[in-house]
């Protein structure tokens, strides 16, 4: 039951990326950018063929193949219960939620669909599918280190 719930969510997240990334090329491609808090944040439309601010820009063969082994390894490890259920579980599955949308960006366009563009910061443009990479993979390393720490002091109490 565990397993459909994740495929579930999984699924879902996947769709609302896809649906948002439909919306942003029928309403934001023809006009390019969209201030929402002046100074702040805008919406802008981006193509980006690389990774992270645009790195790996001629490389998106091997991103997309990395990217689509990771999923794969990543939905085998949460279907096969190798990662018990916790925040390390939820976590990976956000992640791959996120790993799949912009993989199929990657397959389908050659390109990941980006539009947030943070103003008050030189940052790059990003998408809800990095919005769930960044923040499962930050949620997962805060945890696995929050976990080392307790377990240290456990066994300092022994």
């Amino acid at each position: 039951m565990l397993q459909v719930i994740t495929l579930i969510s999984i699924a879902f997240l996947v769709a609302l990326d896809q649906i948002i990334k439909l919306l942003v090329i029928e309403y934001l491609e023809p006009i390019g950018s969209l201030p929402l808090l002046d100074g702040f944040i805008q919406l802008n439309y981006a193509e980006n063929t690389g990774a992270a601010f645009g790195s790996f820009s001629s490389y998106t063969i091997i991103l997309t193949v990395f990217t689509f082994v990771a999923v794969i390894a990543g939905i085998v490890l949460l279907l096969t219960q190798k990662i018990r259920f916790g925040v390390e579980y939820v976590c990976g599955a956000v992640i791959i939620a996120g790993g799949i949308g912009n993989l199929i960006d990657r397959v389908f366009r050659g390109f990941v669909i980006d539009y947030i563009e943070p103003l008050f910061i030189d940052f790059a443009i990003f998408n809800f599918a990095d919005i769930l990479v960044t923040c499962g993979a930050a949620v997962l390393i805060f945890w696995l280190i929050f976990d080392m720490i307790r377990e240290s002091r456990k066994g300092k109490t022994k």
